[in-house]
């Protein structure tokens, strides 16, 4: 049995007339980008997510440079982040000219560890940029307290967990701002980049959707220079229809980690997803521990079964980042997760007899 990590063509199998649909109605439109599309859209995400305003954006990594330069996060800031995370969160505050400023993860959610983050405060700190890893929401509550105290802003990177919540709140409303991700292996997915930043600020909302479309509000007439982060209609128009089934997806998500769990109970040598009360986790991606974790992998692969690694090495062991000084040892619990993580199939159309299958191989690779 072959199995991917994701499945895309299953997905669009089960949507294929409305989105044939939509795509060929903005072809037909010859109205490419920005326009109509992305204005529907951008109504549409900030009712679902709850905010007041979203503004739609070239993509997740451009959301956070933007929501970033709105807040005016520059030169000689320093902003606080995880070391545990896909590299586009730390490269977006060096492209404003801020310095990242690392922190360990909690070893149960492998989130920002907000007891890590109040030591890392200097008078330089702006802003803690916060990462809901996996689809599983940061602790908030903690996270907050620690910024209002010192006055610091709060960047929410919602690149993984589309429709995560804590206590029936969206995350991406908890923060100053939040940035998602459309990238098409998302649980919500375009078919090429987007993104969107939203806001309950309606001078950050205006700000972002100057900065987006090279600092202008009229044509030709420029108040600052901003870039060229504009989203396409097509990709919009893809991103409405889906919207549609992302609470069915997600739902579906759920039970399918709640089957994994099951599955998984019996093998003690594997660590399952830990999720906390009062917490929506969205499972972008189901992650376990494991022992020998690179052996485990190459078997599975091997077996038809396309696992991942979400992520090998963290940011302060990058190459890029041996600027900042770090050495191995510094971050022991992400560099621990790093070391043991394995990411296992995860999407909706994954049927019990695929899982089944999955964890039939990964006992065998365990116990080989």
């Amino acid at each position: 049995m072959k199995i991917p990590l994701v499945d895309l063509k299953a997905q669009y199998a089960s949507i294929k007339d409305e989105i044939d649909e939509a795509v060929n109605r903005v072809i037909s439109s010859a109205k490419f980008i920005l326009g109509e599309e992305v204005e529907n859209f951008e109504r549409k995400f900030a009712n679902f997510v709850g905010a007041k305003y979203a503004v739609g954006v070239g993509s997740g990594t451009d959301a956070l440079y933007l929501a970033l330069r709105a807040l005016g996060i520059k030169n000689g800031d320093e902003v606080i982040t995880t070391t545990f995370t896909f590299v586009a969160t730390t490269e977006a505050i060096t492209l404003v000219g801020a310095k990242p400023v690392l922190v360990d993860i909690d070893d149960r959610t492998y989130n920002i560890n907000p007891d890590a983050i109040e030591s890392a405060i200097t008078p330089r700190t702006r802003a803690i940029l916060v990462v809901h890893l996996y689809g599983q929401p940061a602790n908030m509550d903690a996270i907050v307290d620690v910024a209002r105290k010192h006055n610091l802003y709060i960047i929410e990177d919602c690149a993984q967990a589309h429709a995560a919540m804590i206590k029936n709140i969206h995350v991406g409303n908890f923060g100053d701002v939040g940035c998602f991700s459309f990238y098409p292996g998302k649980n919500l997915g375009a078919y090429g980049d987007a993104g969107a930043v939203v806001t309950n600020n309606e001078d950050l909302y205006k700000k972002v959707k100057m900065l987006r479309n090279h600092g202008r509000e009229s044509k030709y007439i420029h108040e600052f220079e901003g870039v060229n982060s504009r989203m396409d209609a097509i990709q919009a128009a893809v991103l409405s229809v889906k919207l549609k089934h992302l609470e069915e997806w997600t739902r579906k998500r759920i039970e399918n980690a709640k089957r994994y769990n099951e599955l998984l109970s019996g093998i003690n040598e594997v660590v399952v997803p830990y999720v906390a009360d009062n917490f929506r986790h969205v499972y972008h991606i189901y992650a376990i521990l494991v022992p020998e974790r690179d052996r485990v992998y190459e078997y599975m692969r091997e077996s038809g079964v396309g696992v991942g690694i979400h992520y090998p090495v963290p940011v302060h062991l990058q190459p890029a980042y041996k600027y900042l000084g770090h050495k191995k040892g510094d971050f022991p619990v992400s560099e621990r997760v790093s070391e043991s993580v394995l990411s296992l199939p995860m999407y909706p159309e994954l049927r019990y007899d695929m899982q089944e299958y999955i964890v039939s191989k990964l006992k065998e690779a365990l116990h080989r």
